[in-house]
């Protein structure tokens, strides 16, 4: 399939959302046909907004809370006092850390990076957000040492903010290869390097299975070997980047038991683009990844 920005994917999802957003209402009414589909408790999983964001967030809420889910994922500020109101937390706060192709790499995007996290940090932390994104950036012609360079050097300023008010800055591994042409931080050691430098329990990797399946593959023995570097989990289907079931390359358990299995404290959230009924592929991820 050809690479999916995040608007594009979120067409395709609109389509076939506005088709369940009924059985959403039921899910507001407290009408839940199904049993919860997490149970076990050794992880936390949640979901990133943007691919259900056709559903309303009141009913969305309503039945990823149904489903067992704790929280939603990178979900705009001004929608923190819905999920509360609804029983859930935002996972990931977005939108204050630059973006994916103009990010840490790059010392002309440091003033705003910096300006923008140290601002959003205390408000994670009044909102019980536990973490906050940012981004490595394109390549454009820098030498990895250069750029890791760079990363720490922004990192460090923001660091004793997240370490005052307990949030994980969490960097976010892309693949460059389908979705993020150029993107530099497309490889889990590019990551590892960058935050064992900066050397805090409050700036982590955002391992996204996905993408970095699609780049280097060997995902249980990489997450077993960098755990202790790993502050938050995204999925999707490999390839295509939809729902995780026999269509998909990678055994989905098996890997949220090797995440669940190094102790993780953290979330996995899941950030596919539905391509049936949004709500049961959800619901199936779900259950599939309750270990």
């Amino acid at each position: 399939m050809p690479p999916l920005s995040r608007r594009e994917a979120l067409r395709a999802a609109s389509a076939a959302a506005a088709a369940v957003i009924a059985s959403a209402d039921g899910y507001a009414a407290g009408d839940d046909p199904a049993p919860r589909a997490a149970t076990s408790g050794r992880l936390k999983q949640s979901a990133s907004l943007w691919p259900w964001s056709a559903i309303p967030l009141p009913q969305l809420c309503d039945a990823a809370r149904a489903m067992g889910l704790t929280a939603l994922d990178l979900v705009d500020e001004d929608q923190w006092p819905v999920l509360r109101d609804h029983g859930l937390g935002c996972s990931m706060a977005w939108k204050a850390g630059g973006t994916i192709a103009d990010g840490l790499n790059d010392p002309r995007n440091h003033k705003t990076i910096i300006d923008g996290l140290t601002a959003q940090i205390p408000r994670a932390q009044k909102a019980g957000v536990p973490n906050v994104i940012t981004f490595f950036g394109n390549r454009r012609g820098r030498p990895d040492a250069d750029a890791i360079a760079n990363c720490v050097a922004a990192l460090e300023r923001v660091k004793p903010v997240a370490e005052e008010h307990g949030v994980t800055v969490c960097v976010e591994l892309l693949n460059s290869k389908v979705d993020h042409k150029d993107y530099q931080g497309d490889r889990t050691s590019f990551g590892v390097e960058v935050v064992k430098a900066v050397g805090s329990p409050r700036v982590k990797l955002l391992y996204d299975v996905y993408h970095m399946q699609i780049m280097e593959g060997d995902v249980i023995r990489t997450i077993r070997a960098n755990q202790a570097w790993i502050g938050h989990y995204h999925t999707a289907g490999v390839p295509g980047r939809h729902e995780l079931d026999q269509t998909q390359e990678l055994n989905w358990r098996a890997i949220a038991t090797a995440i669940a299995d190094t102790g993780f404290t953290g979330y996995l959230a899941h950030e596919f683009v539905p391509t049936r009924d949004p709500l049961a592929s959800l619901r199936e991820a779900v259950a599939l990844c309750d270990v």
